[in-house]
């Protein structure tokens, strides 16, 4: 059964940064794009950022943009979300995702995405 597992989630102050950890486990995924989306209970998930099969294209939320970076190492399998200068706000649990589509360069829509993790809380305090 295939997994994807996140890791790195956390409580930090305002202004910290976190990184965000995604490996699948039972198959490679370094042919599919991947994502990562954010919940708030009570609100629908949104998107965060996404990078292509290869790391070629990247995209962001407006809210993000210029304070996370997403990036992948198709060698270790791994895709990372680096967040910095983190505001209250970005407190949710974050979600990886792994695309349906190969050799696709990304994509802003969940339904894009066909394998989801279980998420890891980030908690971000003012």
């Amino acid at each position: 059964q295939v997994q994807l597992v996140e890791s790195g989630g956390g409580l930090v102050q305002a202004g910290g940064s976190l990184r965000l950890s995604c490996a699948p486990s039972g198959r490679s995924f370094s042919s599919k794009a991947m994502g990562w989306f954010r919940q708030v209970p009570g609100k629908e998930r949104e998107f965060v950022a996404s990078i292509s099969w290869n790391g070629g294209s990247t995209y962001y939320a407006d809210s993000v943009k210029g304070r996370f970076t997403i990036s992948r190492d198709n060698a270790k399998n791994t895709v990372y979300l680096q967040m910095s200068s983190l505001k209250p706000e970005d407190t949710a649990v974050y979600y990886c995702a792994a695309g349906r589509t190969p050799y696709y360069s990304g994509s802003y829509y969940d339904r894009d995405y066909a394998y989801w993790g279980q998420g890891t809380q980030v908690t971000v305090s003012s």
